[in-house]
């Protein structure tokens, strides 16, 4: 799900994170490779302020620069994981249990390569979606390109 050089920079930001009591929820480097931009999704158990994104930015911001992961110039974003929240880690499939997902995998399973449905949980290193109706899903872990909750908004309320 994360290119090494994506694996790399959250290696080097998970212990701060820790330490300051937010999870990184996924990292991605988007953009051209003259001026990527590295957007960093941040959370924590009682939700995201602007000023914990404001703290976020600036220690991470300083990690980055003593790493100096690109030639030249770089965009830095950090935000929260939003309602369409990334999945990358086995706890959080075990943890979003029961939410609507959808699931894109790097090859074809059962004939198809991307699932939407909900999510029963992580066994046995295999994400369990029962999808469209169509039945329940053992997608296993290293074959998912991309992981995501499906949002859903209720006006009702």
């Amino acid at each position: 799900m994360l290119t090494a050089k994506e694996k790399s920079l959250l290696s080097a930001l998970e212990p701060r994170a820790a330490s300051e009591g937010v999870e990184i929820v996924t990292l991605e480097i988007v953009g051209s490779k003259k001026a990527p931009t590295i957007r960093v999704y941040i959370d924590a158990a009682g939700g995201i302020s602007f000023d914990e994104l404001a703290r976020t930015q600036a220690w991470v911001g300083d990690v980055m620069d003593e790493l100096d992961p690109f030639p030249g110039a770089y965009m830095l974003e950090v935000s929260s994981p939003g309602i369409d929240r990334p999945l990358r880690t086995p706890e959080h499939f075990a943890r979003f249990a029961s939410e609507t997902v959808t699931v894109k995998t790097t090859g074809p399973i059962d004939g198809r390569s991307s699932f939407t449905g909900e999510l029963l949980g992580f066994e046995d290193g295999c994400v369990m979606v029962a999808a469209d109706g169509a039945g329940t899903f053992r997608i296993p872990y290293d074959n998912i390109k991309k992981a995501r909750v499906k949002g859903t908004i209720d006006f009702s309320a």
